[in-house]
């Protein structure tokens, strides 16, 4: 192990201004899941978000695609569609409702979910006479999904799109803000996203009373009485007042970050660019704006001499580099072995030859020098 300070994959990007909105919390005592700086959070997301949205800050996107689902009519023995290729929090939430995934393999050129599995698997549920209740549709790693096709998908059979967008805040298509194009938007501010309030999400709505909804299943669902009346289950899910604090101040370097996570993959692309049989995950077309939150790569090993995923991954590690492997697909996870999958192995190949990069935001020139120098001495010694 290298006696360098760890280069980790993704890891929290302070601006400066955050100790400010924390400290005036401190100093007012709004320090409960209420007050200046959550009201403030949910209107700057409203204005970077556009589309006329409605926020609710939650203390987790998990979290926000629990309430969505709920929202969506999800129940005991209901269906619900999630996408294969994805962090367990896009789906755990459906378990929680005592609901089914049917999972959906990716396609190649976003490697999000692909419409044309997700219509076959819609067709069968049908067939078999449980029409699924809602669908979860993720931005992987900040890459849109083929929102047209799905959506257009979604609309034939008149199944709700929960838009997992935890990973995709800035990224857009065709000009849209990600989180705007489901009946529910899904955003994540946990410490490795690209903004952070240590821990928290927040959805994004269509309008102020699902907003509101929201809020009030997210806070004890409790009624409108003097005393404490309840007649709906609800969680403790609001985020509080000094995480939303850090949050406005993240919300102010926001696209500065993006830039510097753009320039992390542009990096990569030189870094490779006379590597054969190592491609760089990047838009499929214009259409496509990653924030590339998470830039990853490929690996061919009929084309590298026979160096895998595994021996970059490794070589990062001795040189004290986090790398990481692409997301371990739900239908391989032991804890789904028995849901319903449709699909023919895009997500279980790009698992097996994906690795995941350092792509924060406050790497510098000399973390980039040993990026650089790792793949270069494994590349090129072999």
């Amino acid at each position: 192990m290298s006696s360098s300070n760890k280069i980790w994959l993704s890891s929290p990007h302070m601006g400066g201004t955050e100790r400010n909105f924390v400290t005036e919390a401190f100093d007012t005592n709004w320090v409960a899941p209420l007050g200046p700086n959550v009201n403030g959070f949910e209107n700057d997301l409203e204005l970077y978000q556009g589309q006329d949205t409605h926020v609710a800050a939650l203390s987790s996107g998990t979290a926000a695609i629990h309430l969505a689902l709920i929202q969506c009519g999800v129940e005991a023995g209901d269906e619900v569609i999630c996408q294969s290729f994805t962090f367990c929090g896009s789906i755990n939430p459906i378990k929680y409702l005592g609901a089914k995934p049917v999972l959906v393999d990716s396609e190649s050129t976003t490697w999000n979910m692909c419409p044309i599995h997700l219509e076959e698997a819609i067709k069968d549920r049908i067939e078999q006479g449980k029409k699924p209740k809602a669908i979860v549709a993720v931005h992987l790693y900040g890459m849109p999904y083929q929102v047209d096709l799905i959506n257009e998908v979604a609309s034939k059979y008149d199944i709700p799109v929960v838009e997992d967008s935890a990973e995709a805040l800035g990224s857009t298509y065709k000009g849209q803000k990600c989180g705007t194009f489901g009946r529910f938007g899904i955003l994540s501010f946990n410490g490795n996203k690209i903004i952070t309030t240590s821990g928290g999400g927040a959805m994004v709505c269509h309008s102020q009373e699902d907003r509101e909804n929201t809020v009030f299943l997210a806070t004890q669902a409790r009624d409108d009485a003097p005393h404490y009346e309840h007649t709906t289950i609800g969680y403790n899910y609001r985020l509080s007042n000094i995480s939303a604090g850090v949050g406005r101040g993240q919300m102010e370097v926001l696209d500065k970050h993006i830039g510097l996570r753009r320039a992390m993959n542009s990096f990569y692309v030189n870094a490779f660019r006379d590597i054969d049989g190592v491609t760089v995950f990047q838009e499929p077309s214009e259409d496509y704006y990653s924030n590339h939150w998470l830039s990853a790569i490929l690996i061919d090993t009929n084309k590298t001499n026979g160096i895998s995923r595994e021996d970059l991954r490794h070589a990062f590690a001795k040189a004290n580099i986090e790398s990481r492997p692409l997301w371990k697909p739900m239908h391989l996870q032991p804890i789904f072995k028995d849901a319903p999958y449709y699909g023919t192995g895009v997500a279980e190949e790009l698992f097996e030859t994906g690795l995941c990069l350092p792509s924060g935001s406050n790497l510098t020139n000399d973390d980039r020098e040993r990026i650089q120098k790792v793949i270069f001495e494994l590349f090129n010694n072999k």
